[in-house]
């Protein structure tokens, strides 16, 4: 497929201009990202227009996630919020040197539609387009923060059914450190939450009633924290935390009272397990660098835990916006520009339309 994309080194040495789009689960969004090239234009990508749809509100009914209804909901979203995030840019379609989407993980039906999407754009406006590693999307978020990292870095990436450390020397350079053998840290959080009567989705709902308790109320499992490796499992905390409810339920003891301690317990374990790996992590490379990427990444006390451990050890740590920390349309975009500044991804690769819903990060 043939299109005016800029390449480093060009008379232009114009910026590169990418739409993004993301419709893996239950959030739709397109965005419009800028990264320059050569020595011209500002230091680092900026976001130009970000548009973005949750389906919680429609999901809550059911407790999750419904994958058809997720996918008929991205075909009636894309559309508009394109228009929403090109008019934020203040660009049209053709002034679009590429055009990104989600080619996976996730939920098949979901990412057909933003694939359908991003290729049928390319094709009208004669534009490459790539499909791009929802993980990698994550992972390279923070380069659109007002503190962007540098490589090489370790990177916790905490996104939804994912928990993984990884040490990233450059873009597409990733080697898997530990991962989580059961259940992620955002499904313990959800998990838990619905053990609690908390809904969807579980994992803000939790934090927000943890700050109402004791996080030393209960003394539950840190599953892995010894065992000398950087794996991950936290379907025995969620174990624990049924064990707790049944005695409390068994002894009628009032168990309004004790949710709050409860979730402030499962989330102090769940914190103390990520951020003591992530520091061996640093150790074990001898880097001096963090980068804290996907949903999870959001959790205040995550946050405040991990500033504090890496401050007493000159460690910078870097995280993405706020509201860049769910899935979104603009680190998909970003993802990709940086994959074509890279030269890890060329024009002539481009509008193949095909999805991965089951897809290692580490084989990129």
């Amino acid at each position: 497929m043939s299109g005016a994309v800029p390449t480093p080194g060009t008379a232009a040495d114009r910026p590169l201009r990418v739409l993004g789009i993301e419709s893996s689960c239950d959030e739709t969004g397109v965005a419009v990202v800028e990264l320059p090239q050569g020595a011209r234009g500002p230091a680092g990508p900026r976001l130009l227009g970000h548009a973005l749809h949750s389906q919680i509100e429609m999901h809550q009914a059911y407790g999750g996630v419904v994958p058809e209804l997720a996918s008929r909901d991205h075909i009636r979203r894309v559309v508009p919020l394109t228009r929403e995030a090109l008019r934020q840019a203040g660009l049209t379609l053709p002034e679009v040197d590429l055009v990104a989407f989600t080619r996976g993980p996730g939920l098949a039906g979901a990412l057909l539609v933003g694939a359908g999407m991003g290729c049928a754009l390319g094709m009208a406006l004669q534009r490459p387009v790539l499909g791009v590693h929802h993980l990698e999307g994550h992972l390279l978020s923070p380069f659109l923060s007002a503190d962007a990292p540098s490589f090489p870095f370790i990177a916790l990436l905490v996104s939804g059914g994912h928990t993984q450390l990884m040490r990233v020397e450059r873009v597409g350079h990733y080697q898997l450190l530990g991962e989580t053998i059961d259940d992620a840290a955002g499904e313990a959080f959800d998990k838990t939450a619905k053990m609690l009567g908390l809904g969807y989705p579980g994992g803000p709902a939790l934090a927000r009633l943890a700050e109402q308790g004791r996080a030393d109320a209960f003394a539950l499992p840190r599953p892995l924290l010894r065992a000398g490796n950087l794996d991950f499992s936290f379907a025995g905390l969620k174990t624990a935390v049924r064990t707790q409810l049944l005695r409390l339920e068994a002894a009628q003891a009032p168990i309004e009272s004790a949710r709050a301690d409860l979730a402030a317990s499962t989330q102090a374990a769940i914190v103390e397990v990520l951020v003591s790996k992530s520091l061996a992590a640093l150790k074990d490379s001898g880097l001096d660098r963090l980068v804290v990427a996907g949903g999870v990444g959001a959790n205040r006390s995550l946050r405040e835990q991990l500033d504090a451990a890496c401050r007493r050890r000159r460690i910078r740590v870097h995280y993405p916006e706020l509201h860049l920390c769910t899935d979104n349309g603009a680190m998909i975009a970003l993802a990709a520009a940086m994959r074509l500044q890279a030269g890890l991804a060329t024009p002539s690769e481009a509008g193949h339309f095909d999805v991965r819903p089951r897809w290692d990060l580490s084989t990129l």
